[in-house]
């Protein structure tokens, strides 16, 4: 049986997701390619979950790309994956990038 994060990770790879237009600005201020996220999520780790999130459930995800963290919140549909948000995470706010403080 897929696991979500499976699912996530074939959707991506399959190019069946959209960037929302909150994530296209933060990608765009933080500099943050799409070819990033890609990598990111495709080699990162899920550490929070918002099952009861509507009208998808959605995750936060950690992932590095050339070394550097990132976190994504995502929603994972039916159909697609639906990027959110991204952001590189604050050090006085997480610990080890995986755990609020």
């Amino acid at each position: 049986m897929m696991s979500y994060f499976d699912e996530i990770k074939r959707l991506i790879q399959r190019d069946q997701f959209m960037i929302t237009k909150h994530a296209r600005i933060r990608m765009f201020e933080r500099d943050i390619t799409t070819d990033m996220i890609i990598e990111m999520i495709t080699n990162g780790q899920v550490i929070e979950e918002y099952p009861d999130d509507f009208p998808c459930p959605s995750y936060l995800i950690l992932g590095f790309c050339n070394e550097t963290p990132l976190h994504v919140v995502l929603a994972l549909c039916s159909d697609h994956v639906r990027i959110i948000t991204v952001y590189k995470p604050d050090k006085s706010r997480w610990k080890d990038y995986t755990k609020r403080k």
